[in-house]
């Protein structure tokens, strides 16, 4: 049940299928290390996609450091492919990661932004301000 959910929003983030699997996978291994700092009393997919996010948006911080050119992986328009065509999905890759996340949980994962605020421990008035700037881009660019 998390295991899709997580490794589309990785790819989302990083647009690269490789990375994506490497992410889900270790957030997942970091979550069931960090299991006993879990409050049980909220659900827990919020709390790993704030990791997986988290780590997606370090990762694609981090390519573009290095300035890396990825190429675009076949393989990756399967099951971690969303409903998107691929002119969006180029345009999405071109937003600062920190707008592509929310934009992602957002319209493509279906978060409120009340839900989005809470798994990345933002104000929810950064998260409005993230998802406009990134959607104003998105139109011009569309």
């Amino acid at each position: 049940m998390h295991w899709p959910r997580a490794l589309r929003t990785a790819y989302l983030v990083t647009h690269d299928s490789q990375a994506a699997e490497d992410i889900a996978q270790e957030s997942f291994l970091a979550a069931i290390r960090a299991l006993d700092r879990f409050d049980r009393r909220r659900p827990f997919g919020p709390w790993l996609h704030r990791i997986v996010v988290n780590r997606s948006i370090d990762w694609s911080r981090a390519r573009a450091l290095r300035a890396e050119v990825v190429l675009d992986d076949e393989m990756a328009r399967g099951e971690a492919q969303p409903e998107v065509d691929d002119e969006t999905l180029a345009a999405l890759a071109r937003l600062p990661p920190e707008q592509r996340a929310v934009i992602v949980m957002r319209y493509l994962l279906e978060f409120t932004p009340g839900e989005i605020a809470t798994a990345l421990d933002l104000p929810r008035g950064t998260v409005n301000s993230r998802l406009r700037r990134g959607l104003d881009v998105l139109a011009e660019e569309l």
